[in-house]
């Protein structure tokens, strides 16, 4: 039985992970399908996925920057919302503070932040104020430059690290830590393959989130052209491969098909 904190909130699982679906209240979000409201947040919801992970604001390469106050009117309607009828862990992908601290507010329990606290400084006080886990990022480009260093496994997790020592001397308990090494953002192919067949290596202490969903790096593993509508299954492979190394959360846009997978996946191991 796997368990594990969000928040306030102590979720068990007879999956080998848990599954958080994406929720994208913006329009140029990377896959057009994971775009909606209220009702694609409960068929995340009704799916049986444990997490709901909503954004107002694409981090895809190329993405355009939406402020504070359009973020809080597209989050906070839907987060009322789904506190109405669920108790569900709702997570943020947000790095404006003033956005998470509406959503706490509002009943979120996560925040999921790319850039693991540094695009705004304010940040590490609104969680100080809270009891919200918080996943934390490696993101070239985002916040760390590109290094000599060749060995990319060792490098993320070193940042990692440092990061969640930066929480922990701010008075963020470790068990409200979550780690996500950031594949495709910032790292070539050769990097991403080798984080996530190594993906055991990161973290000896904090549970590992991977985002694997539809990405181009799984893509080009399919050795056969492709676009993100075609990476179905080689996603559901790669989470499952990832699971069976280390990872406990599995972020993705297909959500029934993952649940449906680790299903299979507890009864044979």
């Amino acid at each position: 039985m796997l368990t594990q904190k969000f928040g306030n909130k102590e979720l068990c699982c007879d999956r080998p992970a848990f599954v958080m679906g994406i929720l994208n209240v913006t329009e140029d979000s990377f896959w057009e399908k994971s775009r909606g409201g209220i009702e694609r947040a409960f068929e995340i919801i009704n799916s049986g996925a444990e997490i709901i992970d909503i954004g107002a604001e694409s981090t895809r390469p190329g993405f355009t920057p939406v402020d504070s106050q359009s973020q809080i009117s597209r989050l906070i309607p839907l987060i009322k919302a789904i506190r109405e009828k669920s108790d569900v862990v709702i997570s943020i992908d947000t790095r404006d503070s003033r956005v998470f601290k509406a959503c706490l507010e509002a009943g979120a329990d996560i925040l999921n932040d790319v850039s693991s606290l540094e695009s705004d400084k304010d940040m590490i006080s609104v969680l100080k104020s809270s009891q919200a886990s918080v996943i934390l990022m490696h993101g070239f480009g985002l916040n760390e430059n590109h290094p000599a260093d060749k060995n990319i496994v060792a490098n993320v997790k070193a940042y990692l690290d440092s990061r969640a020592k930066f929480l922990q001397e701010n008075g963020i308990n470790s068990d409200r830590i979550i780690f996500d090494p950031g594949i495709g953002f910032g790292k070539t192919y050769e990097e991403n393959v080798e984080l996530i067949k190594n993906c055991n290596l990161l973290s000896e202490k904090y549970p590992l989130l991977m985002a694997l969903s539809r990405k181009r790096c799984i893509g080009t593993m399919m050795e056969r052209e492709n676009t993100a509508c075609d990476r179905l299954s080689s996603t559901l492979a790669a989470n499952l491969i990832s699971v069976k190394k280390s990872a406990k959360i599995v972020r993705v846009h297909d959500f029934q098909e993952t649940i449906d997978a680790l299903n299979v996946m507890k009864y044979l191991e």
